[in-house]
């Protein structure tokens, strides 16, 4: 699937798919890359969905978002 098709997608998916392929987009992109696709605003929005289709990434998201509430860059 190019960039173009997935973002396609995500534009036009129901909330249920926009969530399964935003966790497979978080899981498997480059995490510079996931920026393309969603907003650090969108994730912690919906992070309690997402986070169920992260894997052993789930981790690293976790990590990620906190330093960046601590930092006052993310709500609370």
């Amino acid at each position: 699937m190019t960039v173009g098709e997935l973002q396609d997608r995500l534009m036009n998916a129901s909330l249920p798919e926009r969530t399964r392929l935003l966790g497979k987009v978080l899981r498997e992109a480059r995490d510079t890359d996931v920026w393309k696709f969603t907003s650090p605003a969108e994730i912690v929005a919906r992070w309690a969905d997402l986070a169920r289709h992260l894997g052993r990434r789930k981790a690293f998201w976790e990590f990620l978002l906190d330093q960046w509430r601590r930092a006052g860059l993310l709500g609370p």
